[in-house]
């Protein structure tokens, strides 16, 4: 953490991670109101993974050709404005369980191109000596993150409704996209 920029990177993942998890544990509980099927509830998980797998090696051509810093800020505004969309109609009312599996997967289409620019990005933020401890980092914030998203997701969902966990999850989009505008990578 002796690295600023590694710092607020860092913190703004962390916080934008617990958001994804959130709104994980909310989209698996909204769509078991929605449709209880098995299969269907299913479909949540299955939106969120296939662009990992349909797009993986395009998106890790395109951020190796492309500002990285740009591709950050355009995929998570993009994602703070989709995000945002599905908590306006899950508030509303107005979600279908084909609308949740459409949201999740353009979601999940979003963190399928904003991985590999993260990863790559890590080694601009710190010397070569700390790379190691700057990668243990990251898997420790996710792994926190993995811990304590599900359960406030859940508690405020209990405390503040469904469209809760939605609604901070663009939040936590939109500490991203703020972060990365005041990172100034390397030249």
């Amino acid at each position: 953490f002796g690295h600023p920029a590694f710092a607020l990177l860092w913190t703004a993942t962390l916080i934008s991670n617990i958001g994804t998890w959130m709104h994980d544990v909310g989209a698996g509980w909204l769509m078991t109101t929605l449709d209880p099927s098995p299969s269907v509830v299913a479909l949540v998980q299955a939106a969120t993974m296939a662009p990992q797998f349909l797009f993986v090696l395009f998106a890790g051509a395109l951020a190796d050709r492309v500002d990285k810093k740009r591709l950050l800020i355009v995929v998570n505004a993009g994602l703070v404005g989709v995000i945002a969309a599905l908590a306006l109609f899950v508030s509303a009312g107005r979600i279908s369980p084909l609308g949740l599996v459409a949201f999740t997967f353009l979601i999940g289409t979003g963190a399928a191109f904003i991985a590999p620019a993260w990863q790559s990005v890590v080694p601009q933020l710190v010397p070569r000596e700390d790379l190691s401890a700057a990668i243990a980092l990251n898997s420790m914030g996710i792994n926190i993150a993995r811990a304590i998203g599900p359960a406030i997701g859940g508690f405020l969902i209990a405390a503040a409704g469904i469209a809760t966990p939605f609604f901070l999850n663009a939040a936590s989009c939109a500490v991203i996209v703020f972060a990365v505008l005041l990172w100034r990578p390397p030249q």
